[in-house]
């Protein structure tokens, strides 16, 4: 079982400086619950809380780039601040995008509005993994100076950061963009094995530096988003896709922070995301979280796993289908509420405050 430092122990040791507030977010409910151990009350936050719905983000970043944005730590420090003031969640995450690191080392792409990334040379051959160098901390020292200030910000709330899993990378930077099925990354993953594994390789190394030096800069958590890893079935992802998740959540043993792990439609995949090496197990709004503490087995703790598409019904739905996932989620060993994916941007507002008013006091 991996055990976590307290904030006492933290002092003096390892790479992080010790700050006075750290003494606090030891005893938060979020990195709490993350540990498995008795909370206040079942902490919530949401993925995406950082943007999409919120009118002063709106406000805040204009007509400004997402890529330019998430490299502007005024703008990225204010945005992540948001949700936290407006709905009292018990953690904040990173304001940034999973292909940050991507760019930060060379690649030609953009986040194109309604679309999502888009890379002008998709990876297809031996050459194209020319584009993929090691990531290193001058590369995106925006996202250490954003994290510095925001830890002082939050006081006594957790931040979290995050990073894309190596296949989701993977599968944007051979499809050159979304992709509903993936074919050019499944057809490299069976026909070219040799070359899908150096891409899965370099990728585990770039997303493993960025997430250790989110933590070193201040971060209290991390979670890897493997946004697209449905797609595969089990026996692939042992084969395919688990020595890389398994090499970063190794490679972050040491600093002593939970480790959270998420995918779209991986409910057949539960027990591997577990068996990566996470301390919490993510789960979409698919399988519920009585059955998810089942399929993940002991010694993990859960988050979810609300569908998001019930925050744009009326309130008495919403609480109804909340309570029943907080019911499930008391069959885990440690439950954080969140939604089964990220904030639609049509979300009101005042349900997600209401939402965490209602987890709370429950």
């Amino acid at each position: 079982m991996h055990t976590f430092p307290t904030a006492h122990a933290d002092a003096g040791t390892g790479p992080r400086p010790w700050h006075p507030w750290r003494v606090n977010l030891a005893d938060s409910a979020f990195l709490r619950a993350c540990r498995r151990q008795p909370v206040p009350h079942t902490p919530v936050w949401f993925m995406r809380q950082a943007g999409r719905s919120l009118p002063e983000y709106h406000k805040v970043r204009g007509g400004v780039p997402m890529l330019q944005a998430c490299a502007t730590p005024d703008l990225v420090v204010e945005i992540t601040m948001q949700p936290v003031r407006r709905y009292g969640v018990d953690a904040a995450v990173f304001y940034s995008d999973i292909v940050v690191p991507l760019k930060a080392i060379g690649v030609d792409l953009d986040i194109k509005p309604g679309v999502g990334p888009v890379v002008a040379q998709p990876i297809r051959d031996e050459a194209g993994l020319g584009a993929l160098r090691p990531l290193e901390p001058d590369d995106v020292p925006y996202v250490t100076e954003a994290i510095r200030a925001l830890t002082g910000e939050l006081g006594g709330t957790p931040l979290i950061g995050f990073a894309g899993a190596p296949f989701t990378l993977g599968s944007y930077l051979i499809e050159g963009g979304p992709s509903r099925h993936h074919d050019h990354t499944k057809a490299m993953m069976y026909g070219e094995p040799r070359l899908w594994h150096a891409l899965m390789d370099r990728l585990a190394g770039i997303v493993l530096a960025h997430l250790r030096l989110q933590v070193e800069a201040g971060a209290s958590a991390v979670q890897l988003f493997d946004s697209w890893v449905g797609a595969v079935a089990p026996a692939d992802y042992r084969e395919y896709v688990l020595p890389y998740t398994r090499r970063i959540f190794e490679g972050l043993a040491d600093l002593g922070v939970p480790r959270i792990h998420f995918g779209v439609g991986t409910g057949e995949l539960l027990g591997l995301l577990g068996e990566a090496g996470a301390d919490v197990v993510g789960v979409d709004w698919r399988v519920p979280l009585d059955e998810a503490a089942r399929r993940v087995g002991p010694g993990k703790a859960l988050q979810g796993n609300l569908d998001p598409a019930i925050l744009l019904a009326p309130w008495e739905a919403v609480e109804r289908k909340a309570r029943e996932v907080l019911r499930e989620g008391r069959q885990a060993e440690g439950h954080v509420f969140n939604l089964g994916h990220g904030v639609l941007p049509s979300t009101d507002p005042d349900q997600l405050k209401r939402l965490t008013d209602l987890v709370h006091e429950s």
